[in-house]
């Protein structure tokens, strides 16, 4: 058998096309797009972004299989490439804005299926009108001050790739309590790398900061967007930035 691994020549002529596909993969898998134990995603994502096949997905994953590279189980095939798992470059927490929970902290969320608001539905590249998962949050200090609301809208991608999430449709009546608190850890356990944008803008004629965040995945498609209002007269954002190591 021959047991030269894909990395080794992983343009060379001749070789077929599964063998490409498993160095394109491989590269991708070097470069952080999927950290060590990250799961893959599935065949027939990974057949859609290289053109080509399933089958040739499945020739490729088994290439890279039966050299250590992948491991699989009842979820899938996850990276296995040495060093330590990549960790987030930001603490990301759902929603944005959220506050640890602590029993003197009154907040609130519950979720619904409905329309999402026009410029979310924009934002996700949903038809105007057209319902998806609706994640809403509203937070006080004990003294009733500090007030925090959150409106999140999640895009078809999320529902149709964290099983998770598309789980509340059923159950998403906008009135009892639904914590999505573990939101970016259900997306990144379905093998998503996860990638934010905030934008923070001081209302008008007001005390408050509006934070739109746009949450999407290694490729580009859009994952979350959450419009969180903040009263600053009595409240403070952190944000927590941590820098990659020079070198």
């Amino acid at each position: 058998m021959d047991r030269t691994t894909p990395h080794d020549d992983p343009l060379a002529d001749g070789r077929p096309l599964y063998w490409r596909v498993a160095a394109r993969l491989l590269d991708e898998l070097h470069d952080g797009s999927v950290p060590p134990g990250g799961r893959l995603p599935g065949e027939r994502r990974l057949a859609e972004h290289f053109g080509v096949s399933r089958e040739t997905v499945r020739q490729a994953l088994d290439v890279l299989r039966r050299d250590g590279l992948l491991s699989t189980d009842r979820r899938g095939s996850h990276a296995a490439l040495p060093g330590p798992p990549a960790r987030s470059a930001a603490p990301l927490a759902f929603p944005v804005g959220a506050r640890p929970a602590e029993p003197r902290t009154g907040d609130r969320a519950t979720v619904a299926w409905e329309a999402p608001p026009p410029e979310h539905a924009a934002a996700l590249g949903l038809v105007p009108g057209r319902p998806t998962l609706v994640h809403r949050y509203a937070s006080a200090t004990a003294d009733g001050g500090g007030r925090r609301t959150a409106v999140t809208s999640f895009s078809a991608v999320a529902l149709a790739e964290v099983e998770e999430l598309a789980r509340y449709r059923n159950r998403a009546d906008g009135v009892s309590s639904a914590q999505l608190r573990r939101a970016y850890d259900w997306m990144r356990g379905a093998g998503l790398t996860l990638h934010q944008r905030d934008t923070i803008t001081p209302l008008t004629d007001t005390a408050s900061v509006r934070v739109v965040r746009r949450v999407h995945d290694q490729h580009d498609r859009p994952l979350e967007i959450t419009e969180l209002v903040v009263d600053a007269r009595q409240d403070a954002l952190v944000y927590e930035f941590t820098l990659p190591a020079a070198g």
